[in-house]
């Protein structure tokens, strides 16, 4: 007789159970260690943003921090023309892409039919992988020469130009999350509403829109998020000229974003200067504020999961 024969039936299963005990312990362990790395990873450069950035805070002073000049060849460190024109370009961005977003978001959840259905999600997913610097150049070549002849001004690389384009990058965050909030919407407000006699369109924009309006909140703020965090395309196509954008025709005129100084000056600055910790206080300042929108965005969403809202 073999070993195995030999060995009693209760024993077997006795043994293949705790070594699929061990085996089940071992996965849970490297899952659970894989999820917490990854916020070990945010803090490790939020910590790495710190360690490089907060000296500027001994280097220069504050009023200097704050003021509405950037020269750091002059010693000029003013972060608030780069902070408001970030700000500028995004909001340009989110009052262009919400509405194109969330329209066609309706549409392709509630009114195309299946085919259609089937040829455009793909399609809007296949926008998300366009190269920002192809964006870049589109929008250098066609739309900064367009605006300029357009509107009559001066140069075409202004905010506006911007926005443009970063609305566009900014599409296919917005459709995807906000056409998972409306299908998210239970069938049975529809055919309630249907029920009462509303026509189709009065059960979207009345009922299922709003049902759906943590989700969407979550795709504008992702969708801010986008904008305010791309390099590229807006290096190519804002101005990168350091100003207030606060007169009237600011929309109109060159501004610079931090994501734009950072890879414009990073390369050239020397390890440990004052100047390159001054880069690192931007990044800081980046970092807080696409963090405080996506800690928005989650939070929208959870609150309405948990009021249960949306199933």
């Amino acid at each position: 007789m073999s070993d195995e024969a030999q060995v009693p039936t209760g024993t077997r299963a006795w043994v293949n159970g705790r070594a699929k005990r061990w085996v089940e312990f071992a996965v849970e362990s490297l899952i659970r260690v894989l999820g917490v790395s990854t916020i070990g990873f945010v803090l490790l450069i939020f910590f790495f943003l710190m360690r490089e950035g907060v000296p500027i805070l001994r280097e220069v002073p504050l009023d200097n921090l704050v003021s509405e000049e950037w020269y750091p060849t002059y010693g000029f460190f003013g972060a608030l023309p780069l902070i408001l024109g970030s700000l500028l370009v995004t909001v340009v961005a989110i009052l262009i892409g919400l509405p194109l977003g969330v329209a066609t978001a309706v549409y392709v959840r509630e009114v195309a039919p299946e085919w259609a259905r089937e040829v455009l999600k793909p399609m809007i997913e296949v926008l998300a992988g366009i190269p920002s610097v192809v964006l870049g150049f589109f929008g250098m070549t066609l739309v900064a020469p367009l605006v300029r002849q357009v509107l009559n001004v001066p140069t075409g690389l202004t905010a506006f130009s911007g926005g443009l384009v970063l609305g566009y990058m900014a599409l296919p965050t917005i459709i995807s999350v906000a056409e998972d909030a409306l299908d998210a919407v239970p069938r049975s407000y529809r055919d309630g509403a249907l029920a009462m006699g509303a026509t189709h369109w009065q059960t979207i924009w009345r009922v299922v829109v709003p049902a759906a309006r943590s989700g969407i909140v979550t795709a504008v703020m992702l969708g801010m998020g986008r904008a305010i965090g791309e390099t590229m395309a807006v290096m190519m196509i804002t101005g990168n000229a350091a100003r207030m954008p606060l007169s009237l025709d600011s929309l109109f005129r060159p501004v610079r974003t931090m994501t734009a100084t950072i890879a414009a000056e990073m390369g050239e600055v020397a390890q440990g200067s004052v100047h390159y910790h001054a880069l690192f206080a931007i990044g800081i300042v980046l970092f807080v504020i696409t963090f405080v929108m996506n800690l928005t965005a989650a939070r929208a969403l959870f609150q309405k999961r948990r009021r249960g809202g949306l199933r």
